[in-house]
């Protein structure tokens, strides 16, 4: 006998036999069970998933001698004479070659004679989208009221180009993709019935190139097939094919990631000189970095790779993140679109490959957006997480530098261990600037301290006193009762001040003093100096009674022509650090 094809050969014969089309058999044959004859059907679907096939075994079902039956004995003369294409009462027709209303018009005309030998008489279209709007009309009434002997079967590729008054006359069933590993045992059974010996991941090569059409697998079986010599293995496939390798694109992309852009290139030089089409090229890498993604997402099918997942390397594995892989995706599938137009394909290569070997730096948005929220709450306060400490702990012997560490020592960089991981892409930190501050009203003389302890710098060989030493009154502590000359009162509370409450230390430093007999005027240069002093009053108060005798009246004051409102001082140092962090500056107020 003359060579049959692997398709033709192994062609459904049953409903049983319809591979992936589970739903449009059990539907048919309970139909015909229950003598539920519809007179238009109409099967849609990918291009060799049974539709045409799924059309003869119903013509039989319908005609066959023991029927209508579900299952034809496929013995009987109308039975082989169907399987033959010989039958005079199943008539097939190519839509793509009979589109004009005169085809359509013979049909109209031969449905008037009643079926020759079988039960019914069926029309079989093939590719019935390719009929023209006309033929679609004529074809109208006869699909509404056939006779009670004619039934029709249209099959399409193109759903959407058949009218809706077709679809609205016929019975529809949608014809699904077969899924890689029901083609993968087809191919099995196809290898065995010839006596071919057959790697399992040469079956799934050819079951994941077939997209789950059975015909489009079945041919590129019998390819393989015919170079293969009596065993199909990938190996084989790879070097007849031109495919690139599992363990060369491990290397390839081993080198990538380690970042040698030259070793690359030669690498790619030394495929594409090995006969590797650069098509083939890119759509092995783009197949070999899906698969990369999918085990990233915990996904490790065999089936679904196409390998077996300890094949693929660990290092690119580890090396490279999600972001980074659909990065790298996405640059092979644009590269596969601009190949087409592009002066030099080889270039394009090149140049994906040299990008490629940088995907290790770079950093997707989400990264980038997560940074950004890091370095707004970095400048956005150490103040508002600051805790209240009550400066009644010195007598308990414990020591007000203790806790945080001075986040301006090291010239206003931020210690190694409070950066944020991403911080040491985008260059040098931004110090952190001083905090907006709310007002503050006045305390009353004597109240007691409730503000924040601020953050102070560090003091070598700091210890401090013993408990006994310290009496009940922090400012006794601090000092010895002494008379000091006004000219020295400034230095001395400075000095008292630097290690316990460093801002406000600060702020008394750049203050102007103004004595009038017993009465002090301590006048702060803006707002935010005069809201610290406030907030220390009673401790400064109290200091400075101590080194004075007792007899000196003190009182805080603003500097007249620097004096603003609360809210127009905060919105200046808002503005400021906006300049700051964006690097810009104020072009015009409104």
């Amino acid at each position: 006998m003359a060579y049959e094809v692997t398709a033709t050969r192994r062609r459904p014969q049953d409903f049983d036999s319809l591979a992936g089309q589970e739903f449009v058999a059990s539907t048919l044959k309970n139909a015909i069970q229950s003598g539920k004859i519809a007179h238009a059907y109409l099967f849609s679907g990918p291009r060799g998933c049974g539709k045409t096939s799924s059309a003869r075994i119903l013509a039989k079902a319908l005609n066959c001698q023991q029927g209508p039956v579900a299952q034809p004995c496929g013995q009987c003369p109308a039975c082989q004479e169907i399987t033959r294409g010989a039958s005079m009462d199943v008539i097939e027709i190519d839509g793509a070659s009979n589109t004009s209303v005169n085809d359509i018009r013979q049909i109209k005309d031969e449905v008037l004679f009643p079926p020759n030998s079988c039960r019914y008489k069926i029309y079989i279209i093939d590719e019935v989208h390719m009929l023209s709007t006309s033929a679609f009309n004529a074809l109208l009434k006869t699909i509404e009221e056939p006779p009670p002997y004619v039934i029709f079967i249209f099959a399409t590729t193109e759903l959407h180009k058949v009218p809706a008054t077709i679809k609205s006359r016929c019975q529809q069933f949608h014809f699904r993709l077969v899924a890689v590993e029901q083609l993968k045992e087809l191919l099995a059974q196809a290898a065995a019935e010839i006596g071919l010996q057959a790697e399992d991941e040469a079956l799934y090569w050819i079951a994941r190139e077939a997209t789950g059409s059975v015909r489009d697998a079945y041919t590129l079986f019998d390819q393989v097939a015919s170079f293969s010599a009596g065993h199909i293995t990938f190996e084989k496939i790879r070097e007849t094919l031109g495919l690139v390798g599992l363990d060369t694109m491990n290397q390839l992309f081993e080198t990538c990631v380690a970042a040698n852009t030259a070793s690359a290139l030669e690498q790619l030089d030394s495929l594409l000189q090995s006969g590797v089409s650069i098509e083939q090229f890119i759509t092995d890498c783009s197949n070999y970095i899906r698969s990369l993604l999918l085990i990233k997402s915990g996904i490790t099918r065999e089936s679904l790779l196409g390998q077996s997942p300890e094949r693929y390397s660990p290092q690119v594995l580890a090396q490279w993140s999600v972001a980074q892989l659909e990065r790298a995706l996405s640059l092979f599938l644009s590269l596969y679109r601009d190949i087409r137009y592009s002066t030099s394909p080889r270039y394009e290569v090149d140049l994906a490959i040299s990008r490629l070997c940088g995907i290790s730096s770079f950093v997707s948005p989400q990264e980038v957006f997560q940074a950004m929220e890091s370095v707004r709450q970095l400048l956005g306060g150490a103040s508002a997480s600051a805790k209240p400490q009550n400066p009644s702990s010195v007598s308990q012997g414990q020591p007000v530098s203790q806790g945080r560490p001075n986040p301006f020592a090291n010239g206003g960089a931020v210690p190694p261990e409070h950066r944020h991981p991403t911080s040491d892409f985008g260059g040098t930190m931004v110090s952190r600037p001083k905090p907006v501050p709310s007002p503050v009203s006045p305390q009353p003389v004597g109240a007691a301290s409730t503000t924040a302890v601020p953050l102070v710098k560090p003091v070598e060989n700091f210890s401090p006193p013993p408990a006994a030493a310290i009496s009940q009154s922090p400012v006794a502590a601090l000092s010895g009762g002494m008379s000091i000359p006004h000219d020295k009162l400034k230095e001395k509370l400075v000095e008292e001040l630097s290690l316990s409450h460093a801002s406000t230390a600060s702020v008394l430093l750049s203050s102007q003093w103004k004595f009038d007999e017993n009465q002090l005027n301590i006048i702060a240069g803006n707002t935010f100096a005069l809201t610290q002093l406030q907030k220390d009053k009673s401790l400064v108060v109290d200091l400075l009674q101590q080194f004075s005798g007792g007899s000196l009246q003190v009182d805080f004051q603003l500097r007249q022509q620097q004096q603003k409102s609360v809210a127009e001082e905060a919105q200046s140092n808002q503005v400021d650090i906006l300049c700051k962090v964006f690097k810009g500056t104020v072009v015009g107020e409104s």
